[in-house]
């Protein structure tokens, strides 16, 4: 095995234990004991010792009598016992260590089986609820939809193993891309803000980067309304179970300064305003009191009337609560300001977050501007053109892959997985303890079928899926992948797919120590930021559900940061579906032409449309600057 942190000798299949290999052994070794260990001609009793059975020992004799002569039998009869009497000693003693070391291998036993165990599960299915609520097998057969793609995929990257791999592969296809810059943190043209109206307090909802979004929108609000933002606090939810606040994950007084030109932000409520029952005021806002992705007008007139009159308001449970079209330039350009450029991570996530890169690349220095926008000083510069190395040669490149193959997200879908009548159950029981108003809507309409949801790009991918993306683009078999997350659901029989074709698949678990993820281990939005890092910064970036906040967020910091030489790769889910259906007699080459057009289209160069999210899109005048 490699050294601690190499993702040549940490993967992702090593985890993959046989359990009931390990149980089989231990029996056969406690029959070995039994049958082979202890002679058979005594019974032992408390205490270890042995009594022997003289009618045994006559018995057995007795019954070889006849193959000598009665002298010599005699003879050798006195000759056995005295032997016996001779070397009794020796052999309580043989007999009473075999018995002491087969108690220590019951004891070692007892105390490794469970480790082996949780290794088993290190990406099974998906959630502590999920193997709590529908207990698993310790070893499931995996489920394969394109078993003949799959063959013909592990062919290709066979023959493929020796060749030259193409180098666009890791490039943008586009080069007017690079044309783009980042230019939303240049100074406002109205000087420095006035608090004219009170305060506004979020309480925001959801994991890390729905807060993230919600803190852009909040100071875009204290904007709108000119009003002094108090620093965003995050509510605890039973679904994330992370208790982490704004200066846990984000540096507040470089967020604070960032933007003090364009909003008023203070870390707490003035003692005057705490006393304030805002929900007795009325100044508690609440999803149902503001239209999803609402217009500024609707701000002015609903909500700056409760801002004059109590001089608080608070917005509670506050995420898509502001629209992007339309949207004053100014108000728009503050959103980039905020997401791309106020809000760092604290230095314990960038430490940590560089290791994961450093370790992956095998590289200890900046190769570009997301590296130095996402880790600081804590990763030092190498300037563009020097071929400087680390100290254990030329980096490696390596793919980041966010597989939305969660339990939660598979059980929304109401897709079918090939799992047959268990799967179906498992999904069905997960579904009425999470998701009943979904259940109770589906009453009240006519469902559409697995195959329609599938072929109409409902459905998450599957790992066995973004397998044959990859081996069709002709990423080959020793591609280093990045895997953000590690609770797939299925666990190791639906990764196994995947894991055959790229072995050298990892996550922030294999490559950092205990030690080093103990500070985040009831952290979920702290290991979020681990990934969202890991992913930012990789030298392509796939994504297998183009609606995730994660993918959204990241692809477009690699827009904004990457100068064009960031590429991400987004597959149609409706286009590969129907790629798929043909999976019994399309042809390999065929096949590679098909995804290879799908993912080109996704790369073409757009500028963000009407409507689209600028944290997804800053190609735009708000955002980014055109050279």
């Amino acid at each position: 095995m490699g050294k601690q942190g190499s993702p040549r000798g940490r993967r992702v299949e090593n985890q993959d234990l046989d359990i009931s290999f390990g149980v089989k052994e231990h029996e056969f070794r406690s029959l070995d004991m039994q049958h082979g260990g202890y002679p058979p001609v005594g019974r032992r009793l408390s205490g270890g010792e042995f009594k022997w059975d003289k009618v045994f020992l006559a018995k057995g004799l007795k019954n070889d009598s006849a193959k000598f002569t009665p002298s010599k039998g005699v003879y050798v009869g006195k000759r056995q016992m005295w032997w016996l009497h001779r070397h009794i000693r020796s052999i309580v003693f043989t007999l009473l260590l075999m018995g002491f070391l087969y108690l220590l291998d019951s004891l070692l036993f007892s105390i490794f089986d469970p480790v082996m165990l949780r290794n088993n599960f290190s990406l099974q299915g998906s959630s502590k609820t999920e193997v709590d609520m529908v207990p698993r097998a310790v070893k499931e057969d995996p489920v394969k939809l394109y078993e003949r793609l799959l063959n013909l995929a592990d062919s290709s990257l066979a023959e493929r193993e020796f060749k030259q791999e193409s180098s666009k592969l890791w490039e943008e296809p586009y080069p007017q891309a690079s044309s783009w810059k980042p230019c939303a943190d240049k100074a406002s043209p109205h000087g420095k803000p006035r608090n004219i109206t009170g305060y506004i307090l979020i309480s925001a909802n959801g994991g890390l980067n729905q807060q993230r979004v919600a803190i852009c929108n909040a100071v875009a609000v204290a904007s709108l309304l000119n009003a002094t933002l108090v620093i965003p606090k995050f509510l605890y939810s039973n679904v994330w179970k992370d208790p982490s606040q704004f200066g846990d994950i984000y540096q507040e007084d470089y967020f604070m300064d960032m933007l003090k030109d364009e909003v008023n932000i203070i870390k707490e409520l003035p003692l005057n305003l705490k006393l304030l029952d805002v929900e007795a005021a009325g100044s508690l806002i609440t999803d149902a009191d503001l239209s999803k992705e609402a217009k500024p007008d609707e701000y002015i007139k609903n909500i700056l009337p409760l801002l004059l009159r109590n001089r608080v308001v608070h917005f509670l449970g506050y995420g898509n609560r502001l629209g992007f079209d339309p949207l004053p330039y100014e108000l728009q350009r503050l959103r980039c300001k905020c997401n791309f450029h106020a809000l760092k991570f604290v230095p314990k996530i960038q430490q940590i977050g560089s290791l994961l890169v450093r370790r992956i690349r095998k590289y200890d220095f900046a190769r570009s501007t997301l590296d130095k926008q996402l880790l600081g000083n804590l990763i030092p510069h190498v300037p563009l053109g020097s071929n400087h190395h680390g100290a254990e040669g030329p980096s490696s490149k390596y793919l980041a892959l966010h597989l939305r193959f969660e339990i939660d997200m598979v059980a929304y879908s109401m897709c079918e997985f090939g799992g047959g009548e268990t799967e179906r159950r498992e999904l069905q029981t997960y579904r009425e303890a999470h998701f009943p108003l979904l259940l109770e809507r589906l009453k009240e309409s006519k469902p559409l079928s697995p195959e329609e949801l599938r072929m109409t790009g409902k459905c998450p991918l599957t790992p066995e899926e973004a397998a044959l993306v990859l081996a069709g683009l002709g990423f080959k078999h020793g591609t280093y992948i990045y895997l953000a997350g590690s609770d797939i659901y299925g666990g190791q029989s639906r990764m196994q797919a995947l894991t055959t074709l790229y072995p050298n698949l990892v996550t922030k678990e294999n490559l950092l120590t205990s030690s080093e993820l103990a500070p985040f281990r009831n952290f979920s939005s702290q290991l979020a930021a681990l990934d969202f890092i890991a992913c930012a910064t990789s030298d392509v970036f796939a994504i297998t559900d183009s609606g995730s906040q994660l993918s959204s967020l990241v692809s477009g910091f690699r827009t904004y940061y990457g100068g064009g030489h960031a590429p991400t790769l987004r597959p149609s889910k409706k286009r590969l579906a129907a790629i798929l259906s043909r999976n019994k007699t399309i042809g390999w080459h065929s096949f590679e032409g098909k995804i290879r057009k799908m993912i080109d289209e996704g790369q073409r160069l757009h500028v963000r449309g009407l409507g689209r999210s600028i944290y997804r899109h800053p190609r735009c005048k708000e955002c980014m600057c055109r050279h």
